[in-house]
């Protein structure tokens, strides 16, 4: 989740920290790490569990972004002027380009109705403050209605539920599968569902304490709200004149807000847009739920639904239950929970396990930076995947940027075999920075050994964001965002990937020849991801067993071998930007064991064509290989020559 426009990604790594801090007392005593769980790092030639359902490969995609042909990219600018993305330009041209690279499931980022300042009032939609919105098109992380879905995505906003509900059938017709955001932690500043109003939060709520369990809200009773100072840069519209913009907002008494803050006035890094949802959860940390037994980790969903039955749960619990099941009731497939941390382990028991009863297929993708909380919320939370951020994608961005080593990524792999396939990779999303962005790599060609690796290592799910495969640099400056990070806020164009969407036939025809290269090589790595039988099977690393040998092998590479029955695999991935290297990459005895290798072996290179064959000598096996600046390999074994 984006929260606010921060310079560095340092500073908005902060953003994050400051609010699980101040959320922290709230769940310290729901979801403390089971001292049951006792997880030993496995030997480094120990193999990794397959994913059951084979590997999803999500592309997510910023529904209002992703179809908008205007190029103008006026910072502040209005929908008019800078135009937007329709439900309709979601063509069946476009879907199949995502097909063709091998994608399973789409996460379309900001369906839900959120918060604007773009005037809809000609049906019935009250206009939202630009005091307590983010950018003029708003962050789709502060939902004002999650009964409809955002009247910027529809040709008709009086059909744009059922404009949705075409897209999700134009998706499904495809053979792809549909995510849309379900934020749990937080609401719009002002939330009042339209469609159903009966089910708007706070409806209810006793406002004359800060807490009770049934309250949807915490409250700060005796204050009213008072807009934070909001710095220069950050001025509402750019400082454009509006009836509302007037540092005003009418919230008495004053809520939390979303990240936790209890102030009346909350600062301006706070997601002052938002207010915190209450689950049962007193200021104090205790809790007004039944404690979720230990015993039902790792149980099934029929199990944790039969353990709610007779509970008394809190009334935020009912809402989110019901939404979800709306939702599936309208196609779609799948959730990404944004902040999932910030809310009780137990609630995502009750939540989850209520949705997989209904949708055992369902795809639950959550947003999880705490790492010894993971095996949590996987195995009593019931989540499909979780976000490998902290260790593994972090890492990866310093070897990208020159500054770490591979062997730390073999490290993480080891330390995570047991849920390795439950922890998703990702080089991209809208939280952050762009791989071409200065503050990050610079140049899109950097994460091509990236891009294998974190597509074949793991069994995990992987995903892509959108104008990522086209090497988009995130440099547009629109006004609340940052760059560097492609504007989630306001209204705008992406320039390389409008280049690939070609006026709507999403053909490629606009980009240059550098472009159309690197979205080729994301279609063929992607690809292996997403059929090769070994890209869900077993993992060992190769990595310690070449550095001892003699050849360039250094922490500047990247080997492995997957494997899966008869199919197998030899990945080998060159960070070095500037230098080509030669390198002979061992096989350790143990796997030479397990793949019976007695002789030499063919090889093809999936992603080249080249053939070679391996050298076997002494009874020890080794592949001699040069790799350019950048390059890979993903070496196919084909057959065992005779001795």
């Amino acid at each position: 989740m984006a929260y606010i426009s921060m310079k560095t990604s340092l500073q908005r790594r902060a953003v994050k920290a400051t609010a699980l801090a101040l959320i922290a007392p709230l769940l310290l005593s729901c979801q403390q790490p089971s001292d049951k769980v006792v997880i030993k790092p496995a030997p480094e030639q120990e193999m990794s569990v397959s994913h059951p359902n084979g590997k999803p490969i999500v592309y997510q995609m910023f529904t209002r972004l992703f179809g908008n042909k205007n190029t103008t990219n006026k910072p502040w600018g209005t929908l008019e002027e800078n135009g937007v993305g329709k439900f309709s330009d979601i063509n069946d041209n476009a879907l199949s380009a995502l097909k063709s690279m091998g994608v399973t499931h789409v996460w379309y980022t900001g369906i839900v109705h959120h918060a604007s300042v773009t005037d809809y009032s000609a049906y019935g939609i009250p206009a939202d403050d630009p005091d307590v919105v983010k950018g003029r098109a708003g962050s789709p992380y502060a939902v004002r209605d999650y009964y409809n879905v955002n009247p910027d995505l529809a040709d008709d906003p009086a059909q744009r539920l059922a404009e949705f509900e075409a897209l999700v059938e134009r998706t499904h017709a495809k053979g792809m599968r549909v995510i849309i955001d379900i934020v749990p932690n937080h609401v719009a500043r002002r939330y009042a569902s339209l469609t159903y109003p009966e089910t708007s939060f706070g409806l209810h709520d006793n406002t004359e304490v800060a807490y009770h369990k049934d309250n949807n809200f915490y409250y700060v009773p005796g204050q009213a709200f008072d807009v934070p100072d909001i710095p220069e840069n950050l001025t509402p519209l750019g400082g454009e004149p509006h009836a509302l913009a007037d540092g005003k907002f009418d919230e008495n008494p004053a809520k939390w807000t979303g990240n936790g803050a209890r102030a009346a006035k909350p600062d301006v890094n706070d997601w002052y847009e938002t207010v915190k949802i209450n689950y049962g959860v007193r200021p104090d940390g205790t809790f007004d739920f039944p404690a979720l037994p230990d015993a039902l980790r790792g149980k099934a969903a029929s199990q944790h639904v039969a353990f709610w039955q007779d509970k008394d749960v809190p009334d935020s619990w009912v809402k989110f239950k019901d939404i979800t099941q709306y939702w599936l009731d309208k196609g779609v497939d799948g959730f990404r929970y944004d902040m999932a941390e910030m809310v009780p382990v137990a609630f995502w028991s009750y939540l989850n396990s209520h949705i997989k009863i209904r949708r055992p297929d369902a795809f639950l993708l959550a947003e999880v930076y705490q790492p010894h909380l993971y095996r949590d919320y996987l195995q009593l939370g019931l989540m499909d995947s979780l976000y490998d951020k902290v260790d593994f994608y972090d890492t990866l961005k310093r070897i990208m940027q020159g500054t770490g080593a591979t062997s730390e990524l073999v490290t993480i792999q080891q330390q995570y075999q047991d849920i390795a396939p439950q922890l998703l990779h990702f080089l991209e999303n809208h939280d952050e920075q762009r791989i071409a962005s200065p503050d990050f790599a610079g140049d899109a060609e950097k994460g091509k050994p990236a891009l294998v690796v974190s597509a074949l290592m793991s069994a995990s799910p992987m995903m892509l964001y959108f104008g990522q495969e086209v090497g988009e640099d995130g440099s547009e400056d629109m006004g609340f965002g940052d760059p560097t990070r492609t504007t989630i806020f306001d209204y705008a164009g992406v320039p390389a990937h409008q280049r690939w969407m070609n006026n709507g036939k999403f053909d490629g025809g606009q980009l240059t020849d550098a472009e159309k290269a690197l979205r080729h090589y994301y279609e063929t790595v992607m690809h292996i991801a997403a059929t090769h039988p070994a890209a869900t099977g077993d993992y060992v690393s190769l990595h310690q067993s070449s550095l001892s040998g003699e050849s360039d092998y250094s922490e500047k590479q990247l080997a492995f071998a997957r494997w899966q029955g008869d199919d197998k695999l030899i990945i080998v991935s060159n960070f070095d930007a500037e230098n080509t290297v030669s390198l002979n990459i061992v096989l350790p005895p143990p796997l030479q064991q397990s793949w019976a290798v007695n002789s030499p072996l063919e090889l093809t290179d999936l992603l080249t064509g080249r053939t070679l064959t391996s050298i076997y000598t002494d009874q020890q096996a080794s592949v001699a290989l040069s790799l350019p600046p950048l390059g890979s390999a993903v070496l196919s074994v084909t057959k065992q020559t005779s001795k």
